[in-house]
């Protein structure tokens, strides 16, 4: 866990000061693979194209562990790994561009950066602070969580699955893409839950936990599957609402996109602060027991 937090910090760390390492990855190898795979179709091919790529990782990692200056090996393959699952856009540099941009027109151009591939944000708050919160959540949150759980092949695991579930331009037969989706949905469902209650603990609990609790009323038992974690948007925004209204709450300020953007990447960041202290708590109980 040691190896794994400190890996965490370096590849955070490194997208913040240089954060065109998120986009020195290409998905070449992998379309190539997923065209491969083409004589199979459903859920079997979906099983083959992550699982062969995430086992992979896997052997390489301990196999690196075995060689002189093993652990400085698998330190380097995972910062490396996190580089690529923390892509393909750099979440922070994204939102600095949104922010930052000097009109208008730039600013919903940037704000497209935050969506899945072939998708748009309306340039409103509420559809801006959707796609943060699931930009933090795909680009972020999730990698981190899988990471933490189960290593770099976790990280490159979540990461392919988003990319098979939500790039409509990968070759997948309808079968196939049914399947994937439903991967990407399960694997964001913990990470998101997660999230939400990270985002409860260091905003505001009672807005977020009712917005959790409207969702969780409507939800279907096999929503952690087939539907993507909307709840977390919605836990979000209701967080970001309660921050607007507890200032001067001015009617502009709560349908302000910049505002929304501002107030939510706080958020975030605290949330991402929370993780990393309770990994380091780990971490030092460890070294203590």
């Amino acid at each position: 866990m040691a190896l794994s937090l400190l890996a965490a910090l370096i590849a955070l760390g490194l997208l913040h000061l240089l954060p065109q390492l998120a986009q020195w990855r290409g998905d070449g190898v992998f379309r190539g693979w997923v065209r491969q795979l083409d004589d199979t179709a459903g859920r079997g091919r979906v099983l083959l194209t992550l699982v062969v790529p995430a086992v992979l990782c896997l052997l390489l990692a301990e196999l690196l562990g075995q060689l002189p200056f093993g652990s400085f090996l698998q330190l380097a393959f995972a910062v490396v790994v996190l580089l690529y699952g923390l892509g393909p856009h750099p979440f922070e540099a994204d939102l600095e561009a949104i922010l930052h941009a000097p009109d208008p027109v730039a600013r919903h151009t940037a704000a497209q950066r935050l969506a899945e591939p072939g998708g748009q944000v309306a340039w409103n708050a509420h559809a801006l602070g959707e796609a943060v919160a699931l930009a933090a959540l795909r680009r972020r949150f999730g990698v981190l969580f899988w990471f933490f759980v189960l290593g770099p092949a976790g990280a490159l695991l979540y990461r392919l699955a988003q990319a098979l579930g939500r790039d409509d331009t990968l070759a997948l037969d309808a079968a196939s893409r049914r399947h994937a989706h439903y991967v990407a949905n399960a694997l964001d469902w913990l990470p998101a839950q997660l999230l939400v209650f990270t985002l409860a603990l260091v905003g505001h609990w009672d807005a977020v936990m009712a917005a959790w609790h409207r969702w969780r009323l409507h939800a279907a038992p096999t929503s952690w599957y087939t539907d993507g974690p909307d709840f977390l948007a919605a836990a979000a925004c209701a967080d970001i609402e309660v921050e607007i209204e507890a200032g001067d709450g001015y009617v502009e300020e709560r349908s302000d996109p910049l505002l929304e953007l501002a107030r939510m990447r706080s958020a975030f960041l605290r949330a991402l602060l929370a993780w990393l202290s309770v990994v380091a708590l780990i971490v030092l109980g460890g070294w203590l027991t």
